[in-house]
């Protein structure tokens, strides 16, 4: 099927002027390709001659004289605009049910349309010889020239043969009707040369009947609906009046979008053409009625599996494109490809046709980057009283879509309803970026219908996104629980967690929330009125006459929406509803959605508005990014933070709905851990996440991408006007998000380093960690960095026990094929008995063998692959697509996969130590636990959770209870935040030229010498720090009995309290105390090779204050523990400020 998309880099539009040109590089900034590779030859058609703003061919062109007679036309506004048929004749092999859409539901059929009231504007003025800005295309050189089909008359005494053998229609009417179909209605040869003589008999039967039934009709109107589908090829012809709109029609646009468009990929693709017919059923009989004609073609392209960076058309197309498309036409198309291939979102310009008002509209983009954009653009070009002769899908093997439209002004409608052609044409290019990003939202009916603009239902759909997270649905039952225990013990806050989880009922679905919304457009449109008040402002030397008019509704204060919200409302539902719009405006800093060039829609939200209750620990830091394939957050706990991004897909619905209902929750939690986690490091916690929609799984790398361009609109300043306009930033301060690999997005992280550059961001380099060697990442599972710390912590139990290693019998839940598990059992030296992975469970009561173990982590490969004639006869290897195994001991078990999944918890007499680097959050919670105690003792003596949250606090304090010596997740795998910080770190100290000759492996595999010194420096920091940790925790356990997992957590909120006070402290301006903490605090390669006072210049002042905070923190908590003496602190100074 088609082409799968997977990037996108960007910039969509920009002026009329010209194509706008996105500066990546400093290096090109005139150029449309980026340096890595060279433009492609021109291809011979393409002469050269090309000179804007007038197309003059250098050879004499045959005048192409259009065999349409184009009229006006309303097109279905997505197929929205069929009237009422009498009939609905389909003779597809299929008979597939019409989809349904039901946002358009209530469409009324003349609907009273306003202008948009808030323009997404462009700063680059229009100006040029018709002062607008468009290129010129001279008329006969404009669309396509269908080759002659040489067989078409003996075709047409066949299908003559055919009908008078079925004899469906009268002999003396078969010559009538076969040149009426052939010659009136407009069809090019390429249908009929494709078409067989049955199929076209069969739609001329089919055509005649319905005008016999049109006939038959009391009121005589002459309507259609008929379609004819096959595997590589489609026709739909359908009736309407030019300028109404009719949705009871069959939408043949949604139709061949789902069916040919949306499906398109590597494998299949499909162009489109489609026209409204001079003729309509009757003939020559007079009707309002004429026939608007779709053909669909599978491609068939020159070179199938081009370079995504492939421009060269003559290879990228389809042969039929390139047979019946114009030598100007081709040309077109060859520049704004060129243009695409750099670019996220969609490129898009506009032509004058000369000598007539019809306008071509072209645009570009990767191809499934916006599904339902086709269908969408005819509801955006009717809402400015603007129609489409002729419209066309081009696709290319490089991944890139085409449409091109032809539009003129509607002679049905009332003109002075709708702006001039000219602003309505400039209008439509500009708003076509918000509809690329969000192509079908929720609310198209009350945009089709006339009753919203686009921006208005697009920010309604925003807020339905919104509002399904942020409605306070716990109620007064919540807040008593909360003054009832403890937030402060760690098991308490996990009870309240879970409770929390429970009590957010159903009460507010999102199609509950849906219904609330449309039922009020009035207050939709006041809401967005205060909302582009804030945020909309007009870029440098805008014209007036070409802004469109100003909002419809009033911009009227907080306090008086507020009072109309509940003057207008029935009930308190509804007032809650509208009033998280209120609270939306409030809380937003900046936004990019009023940015001509987008991907995604972004918000900045101030998180401020979030409950105490709910959310006890305040965020700093809160992005919104709705696009077309997901939602996504972006949390942090402190100015400099970092965390993972993680994709989240779903199962089905089901599991959709239950993701999008704990999606911010899930996300705070995990921002929350990861800031406990980041003790040691400068930055706090964040996270990412970002959510699938339920029909859109398989885009995750679409979505991700989108997410990112997005959120960077919000970091960088605009410095490319009509590209990139300056936003209104309520934030005021510069804003850096350092973040990192997550689930589903580890191979995602190069792109995203990669397009920081492009995009020109200074901190490209420390923007994502996890990224490649080549880029100067430090990975994790190579160095095996988060297991050095949790070696470090198993160790450590030995040494305290004195326990010898090899006589220690351990299990392992995550095996040889993980990055954890794979590194633990190379480091380790202990007598494996037990493995469980996701293939199955290994055991052996008298060990593993240790050389097939070894052979299998280097391998990275799970356990099904361990030689079993290694094992002893004790010994065993159990698949979970095994069932009905006897085990050596006689047990038989039934299922493969329960045994996986439940054997942690058998009581097997094997164990004495576990450690988890790997399985399903919760793992083992408070209903599971009592299965590893046995009359009050736990089973297994020393547990280290390497894998996150594989233990539930209250589950880990009945274990320690039950004497078990457990250290958790929070503490023994930060080894991979600490190699990922001072992974930022060595890139925010180096410029780009050292960075690259230090810190990037070659493309031979070579690191360079700093690399690999730098590498074994961070191992040691980590196991360093743990050691500290865990010291710190075997100590305050000793002298306290707290349990460990506890002093955990109060060692991790201990440090980052004491952190964020010293940065706000007069410490940090004692010059000769913060060059000495750095000085201890910097990894010492860097010291050497860059030196203390560059490091200073180059690192953010905010950073250096966090590493100085952290450094001292950390040291003074693991020294003095979680609740020292008020004396401890100035003891720990005194010592430090002796050293200056």
């Amino acid at each position: 099927m088609a082409r799968t998309l997977s990037i996108n880099t960007t910039d969509m539009m920009g002026s009329n002027l010209e194509f706008p040109r996105f500066e990546e590089f400093p290096t090109y900034e005139e150029k449309v390709h980026p340096p890595e590779y060279e433009k492609p030859p021109v291809f011979p058609s393409y002469d050269g001659s090309f000179d804007p703003p007038q197309y003059e061919e250098s050879v004499d062109f045959p005048k192409y004289e259009d065999p349409l007679d184009f009229q006006e036309e309303p097109e279905e506004v997505s197929e929205s605009e069929q009237s009422t048929a009498i009939m609905d004749i389909n003779t597809s092999p299929r008979s597939p049910v019409s989809p349904t859409n039901k946002h358009l539901d209530n469409i009324v059929s003349s609907p009273t349309r306003k202008p948009s009231p808030q323009p997404t504007h462009f700063s680059v003025p229009p100006k040029n010889g018709y002062g607008n800005g468009h290129r010129i295309l001279r008329s006969a050189t404009v669309g396509y020239i269908a080759p002659e089909f040489k067989g078409k008359a003996a075709q047409m005494l066949q299908v003559k043969g055919k009908l008078e053998t079925n004899a469906w229609v009268p002999e003396k009417l078969i010559d009538e009707q076969i040149d009426w179909f052939y010659n009136d209605l407009g069809i090019d040869d390429v249908y009929f040369q494709l078409e067989s003589v049955d199929a076209i008999a069969s739609n001329i039967t089919s055509l005649y009947a319905a005008k016999v039934a049109a006939f038959a009709r009391e009121d005589k109107r002459q309507e259609i609906r008929l379609d004819m589908e096959a595997e590589d090829h489609a026709i739909y012809i359908d009736t309407s009046e030019p300028g109404l709109n009719n949705i009871a029609g069959p939408r043949y646009e949604h139709r061949l979008e789902s069916k040919y468009l949306d499906i398109s990929d590597d494998q299949i693709s499909f162009r489109v053409e489609t026209f409204r017919s001079p003729g309509n059923l009757a003939g020559s009989t007079p009707s309002k009625t004429t026939l608007r004609c779709y053909f669909v073609y599978q491609c068939q392209f020159v070179e199938p599996n081009p370079s995504p960076l492939e421009t060269r058309l003559e290879l990228i197309a389809d042969r039929m494109f390139l047979a019946k498309a114009t030598k100007n036409t081709k040309q077109i198309y060859q520049e704004i490809i060129e243009l695409a291939v750099a670019r996220t979102g969609p490129v898009i310009e506009v032509f004058d046709i000369e000598g007539s008002k019809e306008k071509r509209l072209v645009v570009a983009f990767r191809r499934r980057t916006a599904q339902g954009l086709f269908s969408a653009l005819s509801d955006l070009y009717h809402y400015y009283g603007v129609t489409s002769t002729r419209k066309y899908v081009e696709q290319f093997s490089n991944g890139i879509a085409v449409i091109c439209l032809y539009l003129k002004p509607s002679t049905t409608l009332e003109s002075n309803k709708f702006p001039p052609l000219e602003q309505s044409i400039h209008q439509i290019t500009k708003e076509i970026s918000l509809l690329y990003c969000i192509p079908q939202n929720k609310f198209q009916s009350l945009f089709a219908s006339g009753r919203l603009s686009l921006q208005e239902t697009i920010y309604s759909h925003c807020l339905w996104v919104f509002v399904q997270h942020f409605l306070n649905r716990l109620g007064s039952e919540y807040a008593s629980l909360v003054s009832a225990l403890d937030a402060n013990n760690s098991g308490h806050a996990e009870i309240l967690s879970k409770i929390k989880r429970r009590l957010r009922t159903e009460t507010f679905t999102a199609a509950y929330i849906y219904d609330i919304i449309v039922l009020y457009p009035e207050l939709v449109r006041s809401l967005y009125a205060s909302f582009a008040n804030t945020h909309l402002t007009l870029g440098p030397g805008y014209e007036a006459e070409f802004v469109p008019p100003t909002p419809s509704a009033e911009v009227l204060s907080d306090a008086k929406l507020k009072d109309l919200i509940s003057k207008t409302v029935n009930n308190e539902h509804e007032e809650m509803v509208l009033t998280a719009f209120r609270l939306f405006n409030n809380a937003l800093l900046k936004t990019n959605f009023y940015t001509p060039t987008k991907v995604a829609l972004s918000f900045r939200l101030n998180p401020s508005f979030l409950p105490e209750i709910e959310y006890p620990q305040p965020l700093y830091g809160m992005f919104l990014v709705i696009s077309s394939e997901s939602r996504g957050f972006h949390l942090r706990f402190r100015d400099i933070a970092r965390g993972g991004i993680r994709i989240v897909k779903s199962r089905n619905r089901e599991a959709y709905s239950i993701n999008a209902r704990s999606m911010f929750d899930e996300n705070y939690g995990l921002a929350n851990t990861q800031q406990r986690k980041n003790k040691d490091i400068p930055e706090g916690g964040s996270k990412g996440v970002i959510l699938l929609d339920a029909n859109q799984q398989d885009k995750g790398s679409v979505a991700f991408e989108k997410y990112i361009d997005s959120i960077m609109d919000l970091l960088l300043p605009a410095e490319t006007p009509g590209i990139k306009n300056p936003i209104v930033d309520l934030y005021g301060k510069q804003e850096i998000l350092f973040m990192g690999p997550d689930e589903n997005t580890a191979d995602l992280v190069d792109w995203a380093t990669e397009h920081a550059r492009k995009r020109g961001a200074p901190w490209w380099k420390s923007f994502f960690t996890g990224k490649s060697p080549k880029l100067g990442g430090i990975p994790h599972d190579a160095y095996g960095m988060t297991t050095l710390s949790v070696r470090e912590f198993v160790k450590g139990i030995y040494r305290k026990l004195n326990l010898d290693p090899s006589k220690v019998r351990k299990m392992q839940t995550g095996g040889p094929d993980g990055d954890l598990g794979s590194n633990e059992i190379l480091l380790s030296n202990e007598k494996y008995t037990a493995i469980v992975d996701g293939a199955g469970v290994l055991v052996d009561p008298n060990g593993i063998d240790r050389e097939e173990l070894l052979r299998l982590a280097k391998k990275r490969v799970t356990i099904s692959e361990f030689d079993i004639s290694k094992l002893s006869k004790a010994g065993y290897r159990l698949l979970v697509d095994e069932n009905n195994v006897k085990l050596p001991t006689g047990e038989l078990i039934n299922n493969g996969t329960m045994f996986r999944n439940t054997f942690h918890l058998r009581d097997t007499g094997l164990t004495d130590t576990f450690v988890p680097c790997g399985g399903r959050p919760e793992s083992i919670d408070l209903s599971s636990v009592s299965k590893l105690i046995k009359n009050g003792k736990s089973i297994i003596p020393y547990i280290v959770e390497g894998a996150n949250l594989f233990i539930t606090q209250d589950a880990k304090l009945r274990l320690e209870a039950a004497g078990c010596i457990l250290f958790k997740d929070a503490s023994a795998n930060k080894g991979g935040v600490t190699s990922s910080s001072l992974e930022v770190l060595a890139s925010l100290s180096f410029d780009d030229k050292g960075f690259v000759e230090n810190m990037c492996v070659g493309s031979d595999g070579n690191a360079p010498k700093f690399y690999k010194a730098y590498v074994k420096e961070v191992q040691e920091t980590i196991k360093e720090n743990a050691r500290l940790e865990f010291e710190a925790i075997w100590r305050e356990h000793k002298e306290s009995k707290i349990p460990r997992s506890t002093l955990s957590d109060t060692l991790s909120v201990a440090i980052t309290k004491l952190d964020e006070e010293l940065q706000k402290t007069d410490l940090w301006k004692d010059e000769k105390l913060r060059r000495s903490v750095l000085a201890d605090a910097l990894p010492k390669l860097l010291l050497e090779k860059i030196g203390l006072d560059l490091i200073i210049e180059r690192v953010p002042d905010n950073y250096l204050r966090a590493i100085f905070g952290s450094y001292l923190a950390s040291r003074f908590v693991y020294e003095f523990g979680g609740s020292p003496s008020q004396f401890a602190f100035f003891d720990f100074m005194s010592k430090r400020m002796a050293k200056v």
